[in-house]
């Protein structure tokens, strides 16, 4: 009995980190990207000129592995400055602050600008994963990682207030060590956007790099049952 309790706890793990990081900060924030977007190229008309990707690019690791620093884990990705905060009351804490860093991706001789960031709830994936007592192992911490992914995924879709406003970038590390892999996955994400509405008029496809994944290429079944719930709108 507990061995069964404890697998159900596991199952649920993935579940409440999407929706504790939706409700807790992404529903609090993506609202206000594109404001901060706007604020900031008025002040620098010549840095965001593809409104396109005027969006929060959250990296998804499948790996849950996350580098604090993005420069030192790709040079092709240097900080610009930070977008305007957003400031908030929450649970006691006064005048909390939230904000988006902006980034600089190189493309050979062009850059590409955008708030880019990791999804935080991998770091307890991780952690997890590395303690005994959570018994969580490599395989349960993968399977979690795209059960996070494709909640989260489903949340922000049934999600008025935060349409048009993010970005998810799900991406499985390849075994040889690339010096500019992470530039280089989300610069295809920056450059579809740019071009998809193209594409789609004149009937192009899109090539995927081979390590970027949608939802419907994550090798993980999930039943009706496991899929969260769509989001109410009647305030219940």
């Amino acid at each position: 009995e507990v061995s069964e309790i404890s697998e159900r706890s596991k199952q649920n793990v993935a579940h409440g980190l999407a929706w504790s990081y939706y409700v807790g900060y992404l529903k609090i924030v993506l609202p206000r990207v594109k404001k901060s977007m706007e604020e900031f190229s008025r002040a620098n008309p010549n840095v965001l000129a593809c409104r396109e990707t005027w969006k929060l690019h959250i990296l998804v690791p499948l790996s849950c592995e996350i580098c604090d620093d993005l420069e030192k884990a790709d040079s092709n990705i240097q900080y610009v400055t930070d977008l305007a905060e957003t400031t908030v009351t929450r649970a006691g804490i006064k005048k909390r602050v939230y904000k988006h860093s902006l980034y600089a991706i190189r493309d050979e001789d062009k850059l590409w600008h955008c708030a880019v960031e990791f999804a935080t709830p991998l770091h307890s994936l991780y952690a997890m994963s590395q303690d005994d007592c959570a018994a969580f192992s490599r395989e349960d911490r993968l399977e979690q990682a795209k059960l996070f992914y494709r909640t989260l995924e489903e949340i922000l879709k049934g999600s008025k207030e935060c349409a048009g406003t993010y970005r998810l970038i799900a991406y499985e590390e390849s075994g040889e060590a690339e010096t500019h892999f992470l530039s280089r996955e989300i610069l295809w994400h920056l450059w579809q956007q740019r071009h998809e509405e193209y594409a789609v008029y004149e009937g192009n496809q899109l090539h995927n790099p081979s390590t970027t994944l949608c939802s419907t290429e994550l090798n993980l079944q999930i039943s009706e049952s496991d899929l969260p719930l769509p989001l109410r709108s009647d305030g219940f």
